[in-house]
């Protein structure tokens, strides 16, 4: 079938097999052109392994240390006349190029907070690998149905306290405009957002893994945060997200008493804010991203997924020494977004973005070019006018 990009608000509801594998297949070559990373994990399970930051460190794992990857996703795979989700193809095309390089790449599809497969991935890991010495966590969900209460809980993306007035843009049409977001009525929401997007599961995993005795000695684990500038901290970092990441950072302390007796150790990385389909759906963010990519770009220190991911496994995680960390004790990779020149230069141009200058002042198309992407649109080098087949299976996952 031919497929083009059909939008609704910031979701694309159509995907492209042959663009999202010269996704993956670009993000491999970045990997390679960096060179091997010296002792760098060898057997990885990687939770939430399709997209973004999961897919870049399945990755940075499997083609920077020739790590054996154990990837666990939700994803819709293709029917006929139907291209699956973006996850769906990434994976695909991910252990198609794994296996062409004679590295172990299996994945598993199925609702990561739930003990089935939890208990799926300690199977094949006692089968295949015997142990993992690195535990990637990085779900993005809005939902969460807890496997020990099986309540359903959604997560909300609210101010606490007040509401909270900025800009915020259209990224797809450009115009700027103010945006007020009613605070939270009650704690429920809080909770609800925390359950979905705190720590508890990541603990669950590590709990079971290590029940299980699938953890190798000296294991590390690192799941994934944001913090960003001010100026969206009431939206983001003090709103009811905040209290997630809050929940998930304060999930360290306890997984490393449960990895001490192995020597294992767990972190939080703070990465840079990016072009997902997660932050296109906060307001305020794509506007800011959209700024801060072209100062970025313009210092020569604009960083994707995959940059990110490979710095953080080679001068962080694997470096040979302990990683830098912050007065909070988390890894901060977001370094680069909040050096002082980069937000100053970012505030002085939200002060006066509008309608009229921002193909100008912000880098607002390639904020557009990086959203496509991500469903496999304007990638170089694809025909979008050619007929592609749009059924495409996961090697290790069948039907």
């Amino acid at each position: 079938m031919i497929i083009q990009p059909r939008v609704r608000g910031f979701i694309c509801l159509t995907t492209h097999p042959d663009g999202t594998a010269k996704n993956v297949k670009n993000q491999i070559d970045y990997v390679k052109s960096k060179g091997a990373i010296s002792n760098g994990p060898k057997k990885v399970l990687v939770i939430g392994a399709s997209t973004g930051f999961g897919l870049s460190s399945r990755i940075t794992a499997a083609f920077g240390s020739d790590a054996a990857t154990l990837g666990v996703f939700f994803e819709k795979p293709a029917a006929a006349g139907k291209p699956g989700t973006a996850g769906w193809y990434n994976s695909a095309a991910f252990e198609k190029e794994a296996q062409a390089a004679g590295l172990y790449a299996k994945s598993i599809n199925g609702d990561a907070f739930s003990d089935e497969v939890k208990k799926q991935a300690i199977q094949l890991i006692k089968e295949d690998l015997g142990q993992v010495d690195l535990v990637v966590y990085s779900l993005a969900s809005p939902r969460r149905t807890h496997p020990k209460t099986g309540v359903a809980h959604s997560s909300v993306l609210k101010p606490i306290g007040q509401p909270f007035t900025d800009k915020t843009v259209d990224f797809h049409s450009g115009v700027v405009s103010d945006i007020t977001i009613n605070p939270i009525e009650n704690d429920e929401d809080i909770d609800n957002t925390v359950a979905v997007m705190g720590g508890e599961d990541w603990r669950f995993w590590m709990e079971e893994l290590k029940a299980a005795g699938v953890l190798a000695e000296g294991v590390k684990t690192v799941a994934y945060s944001y913090i960003g500038p001010e100026l969206t901290y009431p939206i983001y970092r003090n709103g009811t997200i905040g209290r997630a990441k809050d929940d998930l950072e304060a999930t360290v302390p306890a997984l490393n008493e449960l990895l001490a007796d192995l020597n294992g150790v767990s972190y939080v990385s703070v990465n840079k804010a990016l072009v997902t389909q997660s932050s296109s759906a906060i307001p305020v963010v794509p506007l800011y991203i959209s700024l801060l990519y072209k100062v970025m770009k313009e210092k020569g220190i604009h960083e994707g997924t995959i940059e990110q991911m490979q710095r953080l496994f080679a001068t962080q995680l694997y470096s040979g020494q302990a990683p830098a960390l912050d007065e909070k004790g988390r890894i901060r990779v977001d370094d680069w977004e909040m050096r002082a020149d980069v937000q100053e230069e970012v505030d002085a141009l939200w002060k006066q973005t509008s309608t009229e200058n921002l193909e100008e002042i912000s880098d607002i198309s390639g904020y557009r070019d990086e959203f496509f992407r991500l469903f496999g649109f304007h990638v170089d080098g694809i025909d979008y006018e050619a007929d592609t087949n749009e059924l495409v299976n996961v090697p290790s996952i069948q039907g």
